[in-house]
């Protein structure tokens, strides 16, 4: 196969017939206006995957071929900055600090390091399966098609709500994050609640560019944000501030290392946890990526350095520059920005610019994570529209290639944020149910890959596969599939024991510890209620190895021979080469 072939193979759809979404030459000879309309319009023959499939995910017989709904407009850069930067948000630079606070710096290097090191495996893990099936739904289809349609269908739903409620409670965030500013305390949070919501909501109209596009700058910022800190703390750290100190570990004896002992490490886990939450946006967004099988990889292997960088070196730097008994940290919530123990960092500096700056860098985080919030609940309701799990409606796609009622359904939930205007102590109520239904959502899903990665490479072998079929292969393996199920059963018991008796629960009514439990632990029983009530509704079995299908939902149809050319061409890198392309 020539080099021109392999490009023609690998261009856009990977041998797929090639559809317009309804643009035809009429259309593009219109108006500017007509054709902005007629994008609206529904795409009759679009589904949100390539084949007419039932539930589980294989094709149903007699029925022709659907054109690929989405846009598959997210390029390389854009799926690099998701992959870095996606996950940095409020949980890296706000609840760190109530992380700081309940385990110390010790509990927090020890507990993001292992989370880090889970999510490693996790993201490796659903990489192999995106790259091999890049499917709408992502990690909910394969839910269906490798362990059970019952957990497939709890786990969409989860999902989906989780990132639901997430949106309004992100919103909120950002008309609190406004009032460090004086000037911005006087004017009704309402108001700026109207204007990030309606920012949000227009970037998501503009289809997947458009949240790729904004997501590109949002974690541009984010990561030189990040590095500055870096920079800035080692500096502070080692007296290079004039007037102030040199601090060392001097705040690792005294307060000391370690805070509430191991529970309080316990604590910290569950907070770490929520922190890397909507890293598996990558796998996500695997359906709408031009060529899944090139970007997606690097993309997954970037999390690692993320992982490293990002919250590894800034935690350590944090932990040295602000002691756990700092009053800054204290009461320290998800939505308090001033809370931020990078911000309090700058502060106890004595640097009086540096606070504002990280002030707009976790607004533009929090806006980040809004924008993400009706990404990822569109595509995975409509992916359910799709299956028949959600009202059929929720599946219109139009002649640009967006869900577009799913993000007009995701948005709407943005208008929950106006309960801001209620006063605080509805505000809190409200949220802290909220902030319950979502709390272990990510920790389900994280499971739910792995699980489902374990049972993929038994069907793989069962059936006569290789793993040199596979066009990326997980660095963590299998056993890091073991290794990352196991951990997150982990946190869930690690969570139930923190919610069921806290830290300080003996000086807690009754009342108030059922009540503390059920707002850690509320997505658990929703979880089980939605895959029991399928499971009797529809009786659906676990799924038994050899019946797995492993073989719908591939958009390469000449993988073998790709990959053989590919192969040979790399057997002839020189060794830089090869390291390079093995860790980046």
């Amino acid at each position: 196969m020539s080099d021109k072939d392999i490009e023609k193979a690998d261009s856009r759809g990977n041998g797929l017939p090639q559809y317009d979404h309804g643009y035809t030459e009429e259309t593009k000879t219109g108006s500017k206006f007509s054709r902005f309309t007629d994008s609206f319009r529904r795409n009759p023959n679009a589904r949100m995957v390539t084949e007419a499939t039932d539930a589980e995910g294989k094709p149903l017989e007699d029925q022709p071929p659907a054109e690929p709904a989405l846009s598959m407009a997210l390029k390389d850069r854009h799926l690099q900055m998701i992959a870095i930067g996606g996950s940095i948000g409020t949980g890296l630079f706000v609840g760190s600090g109530s992380a700081l606070e309940a385990g110390g710096p010790a509990s927090l290097i020890i507990a993001y390091g292992l989370i880090g090191i889970m999510l490693y495996c996790t993201v490796h893990a659903l990489g192999e399966m995106a790259v091999a099936f890049p499917v709408a739904g992502s990690f909910a289809v394969y839910a269906s098609r490798f362990i059970d349609p019952a957990w497939g269908f709890a786990m969409a739903w989860n999902y989906a709500l989780s990132w639901l409620v997430t949106l309004p409670l992100e919103i909120v965030a950002a008309s609190i994050t406004l009032g460090y500013w004086p000037g911005s305390r006087d004017t009704n949070g309402a108001a700026w609640v109207t204007i990030f919501l309606f920012v949000i909501i227009v970037i998501n109209l503009f289809g997947v560019r458009g949240y790729g596009e904004a997501e590109f700058v949002f974690s541009i910022i984010k990561i030189l944000a990040v590095i500055g800190f870096i920079i800035l703390g080692i500096i502070i750290d080692t007296g290079g501030i004039p007037g102030q100190p040199y601090i060392g570990a001097k705040y690792w004896y005294n307060p000391g290392a370690f805070h509430n002992g191991f529970k309080g490490l316990c604590s910290v886990f569950v907070t770490a946890a929520f922190s890397f939450a909507g890293t598996e946006l990558v796998g996500l967004c695997a359906a709408e990526t031009d060529n899944p099988r090139k970007t997606l990889p690097t993309a997954v292997k970037q999390v690692f350095w993320r992982i490293t960088l990002f919250y590894m070196v800034s935690l350590t730097i944090v932990g040295c520059l602000v002691p756990y008994t700092d009053p800054g940290l204290i009461g320290a919530s998800s939505s308090d920005a001033n809370a931020s123990p990078f911000v309090i960092a700058v502060k106890n500096a004595g640097i009086s610019v540096v606070p504002s700056i990280m002030n707009v860098v976790i607004l533009i985080a929090v806006l980040s994570v809004g924008n993400s919030s009706i990404y990822g609940s569109s595509r995975t309701i409509a992916a359910l529209a799709d299956r028949g799990q959600a009202p059929r409606i929720l599946g219109y796609i139009d002649r640009s290639g967006r869900p577009l009622m799913a993000i007009l359904f995701s948005s709407a939930f943005g208008f929950i944020c106006y309960i801001v205007a209620a006063g605080t102590d509805t505000r809190e109520k409200a949220f802290t149910w909220m902030l319950a239904i979502s709390g272990l959502a990510a920790i389900f899903n994280w499971a739910s890959i792995c699980l489902c990665h374990i049972r993929f490479r038994r069907a793989w072998q069962l059936q006569g596969h290789t793993l040199d079929e596979l066009a990326f292969k997980s660095q963590a393996t299998v056993y890091g599939s073991y290794v990352g199920f196991i951990f997150n059963i982990i946190i869930l018991i690690a969570q139930f024991w923190t919610g069921f008796a806290p830290v300080g629960y003996g000086a807690m009514t009754t009342g108030e510890r059922i009540e503390n439990f059920f707002a850690a632990y509320l997505a658990f029983p929703i979880v089980v209620i939605m895959y029991v009530a399928y499971k009797l509704i529809y009786k659906t079995k676990f799924k038994r190895a050899h019946e797995i299908d492993v073989t719908s939902g591939k958009r390469e149809l000449n993988l073998a021979e790709i990959l053989a050319v590919e192969r040979a061409e790399q057997a002839n890198w020189p060794r830089w080469k090869k390291i390079y392309k093995t860790v980046c």
